[in-house]
């Protein structure tokens, strides 16, 4: 993962951004909302007006752990807003003010905050979803399956988590290469720092979706996090997005239309989400 990669995936969604008409009544609902102190710790909400009961995602951006804001992603939320999704997009601390862990702290926190406040944007709090893109995903998958995070707040993934949803992410990238990724990582015990080595059953189910000519994450990554999910006997849906036209930031442009004709990751995206709420919704019910 490369610095350059901030300035590659703002380029495609501003792309993205351009044509926001097609979301219909999927709006802003809150903007920069302080789930904590610190201008990095605040968060945007998007729903659809009138939602009611709806399914919950929050969303987490990615950026080499070093960059990325909010306001970049507003087709992605719109576009799963449109649908009938309450969407919650945080921004976080990244290097160099912080290095790991303290980016899974604030998103445990955004999390948290999103539960507390999910009924007051007509989202169901029994209905909520993880989900990320590239580094994004890395923190998803943490506090789905690395159960001190949400613990910290309260909260735990088999309880409080309907579902994860990762998209082309890092869950297993040890050894470390890159000379600022070390420094963001710079633990003593480097296998506590990978999603994969969390998983133990038991997890929520999940949605792993990777390009399959990815060159910025290798895709390995989510194909060994979806087998070592599937050994425990956890509910998995894993997509591998072929051809020439997608790759690590193209596939998160694809949740905005035009774009999106290059692979099907938004519906596929929603149609596990709204199965994965269907369910609970049974769950909760009997």
């Amino acid at each position: 993962m490369r610095g350059v990669l901030m300035t590659k995936v703002a380029a495609a969604a501003c792309v993205a951004a351009g044509v926001l008409s097609y979301f219909g009544n999927s709006e802003m609902v809150a903007s920069s909302t302080a789930y904590g102190s610190g201008e990095r710790r605040v968060l945007d909400v998007y729903a659809l007006r009138g939602a009611r009961n709806a399914p919950l995602v929050v969303f987490f951006y990615g950026g080499s752990w070093q960059g990325g804001r909010k306001g970049t992603y507003r087709f992605l939320a719109r576009a799963l807003a449109a649908r009938g999704v309450v969407v919650v997009v945080p921004d976080y601390r990244v290097y160099p003010d912080v290095r790991f862990p303290a980016f899974l702290e604030d998103a445990a926190a955004a999390v948290a905050w999103a539960k507390t406040h999910a009924a007051d944007f007509g989202g169901d709090a029994h209905k909520m979803f993880l989900m990320g893109h590239s580094a994004g995903a890395y923190i998803a998958a943490m506090l789905a399956y690395d159960a001190h995070w949400l613990q910290q707040v309260d909260m735990a993934a088999r309880r409080d988590i309907a579902g994860f949803v990762g998209i082309a992410g890092p869950y297993d990238f040890l050894p470390i290469k890159d000379p600022i990724l070390r420094k963001i990582f710079a633990v003593s015990d480097l296998a506590k720092t990978q999603p994969i080595n969390f998983v133990g059953g038991g997890e929520p189910p999940a949605f792993i979706g990777t390009p399959a000519l990815d060159s910025v994450v290798d895709p390995d990554n989510s194909k060994r996090l979806a087998a070592a999910l599937r050994a425990k006997g956890v509910d998995v849906t894993e997509k591998v997005y072929a051809g020439g036209l997608v790759g690590h930031v193209t596939i998160i442009a694809a949740f905005a239309p035009i774009i999106g004709t290059i692979a099907p990751v938004r519906n596929d995206v929603l149609s596990f989400i709204m199965r994965v709420s269907v369910a609970q919704a049974r769950e909760y019910a009997s």
